[in-house]
């Protein structure tokens, strides 16, 4: 199915969607949450869809999950707009990278392409939705860092992240101050073509002993398992995310393992 992410048919706007019945995702955000969030824009972006980002304050009071899921749903949309302005294409690999954290039904597609279009067309620049987002996770910075990692992998989905998205991506990670050695992380995870170095995976330094080294493993993976986001209410959009940054720990660590001659512990064993 071909669905355009604007009224306009140029390439640079108009991309393959493939809602397929029965396409499994971590989590479905069906007619509920989408309509509520088409709502919401509706009713507050008329001049400007910065609007949307305070209305999200108050427009869920008394309800923190849906809340949240919103907040991280419309960042995502929002920013990932702006990043499809910078370097001038919507590729048909970032649409299904965007479905391996969302999964839209095919009723809700229109007002996924709502909120994407006010968003890219929004005189606003990309610096002041970040600004907003930040605020909005003020005292979430392990969501802050997820919703940077979900648009490194939206930016890396057709293999390469364009030097316009990493700037972009450089300056968001600054606005939601986002820790260097978590930066280099998630570049180092993204990027084929750059420095590849499992202890910036790990966010590690090369000076740490053994028994160092797995204190800071076994923490990564206590905070980093679904099951531990899941139990602390982190939104299930999150998952895929964890269940790809785990992947990434446990190959970084099997890496060390590896280079150092030694049979390093599992997450398991670890524990």
């Amino acid at each position: 199915m071909v669905r355009c992410l604007s009224n306009r048919t140029s390439t640079s706007t108009c991309v393959v969607f493939r809602l397929a019945r029965g396409h499994r995702g971590l989590y479905i955000l069906g007619m509920s949450i989408w309509s509520q969030i088409a709502d919401l824009v509706r009713r507050t972006a008329g001049s400007a869809f910065m609007a949307v980002f305070e209305a999200v304050r108050t427009f869920f009071a008394g309800d923190a999950e849906t809340r949240a899921r919103v907040a991280f749903s419309i960042a995502i949309i929002a920013l990932s707009a702006k990043m499809a302005k910078a370097d001038g294409v919507v590729s048909a690999a970032e649409v299904r990278a965007f479905q391996e954290i969302f999964t839209v039904p095919d009723e809700e597609f229109e007002n996924v392409a709502m909120v994407y279009n006010l968003a890219k067309q929004d005189v606003a620049g990309f610096d002041a939705y970040a600004r907003q987002v930040g605020d909005l996770f003020s005292d979430e910075p392990v969501i802050l860092n997820d919703v940077l990692d979900a648009l490194f992998h939206i930016a890396a989905a057709d293999g390469v992240v364009h030097e316009a998205e990493m700037e972009m991506l450089q300056a968001i990670a600054a606005i939601f101050a986002v820790a260097d050695k978590d930066f280099k992380r998630l570049r180092s995870q993204y990027t084929e073509g750059g420095e590849h170095d499992p202890y910036t995976v790990l966010g590690a330094s090369r000076d740490w002993t053994l028994q160092q080294l797995r204190a800071h493993y076994r923490t990564l993976v206590r905070d980093n398992h679904p099951d531990r986001l899941m139990s602390r209410g982190v939104p299930a959009e999150f998952m895929v995310l964890a269940q790809d940054r785990m992947a990434a720990i446990n190959a970084a660590w099997d890496e060390i393992g590896a280079g150092s001659g030694h049979s390093l512990p599992s997450a398991q064993g670890a524990a």
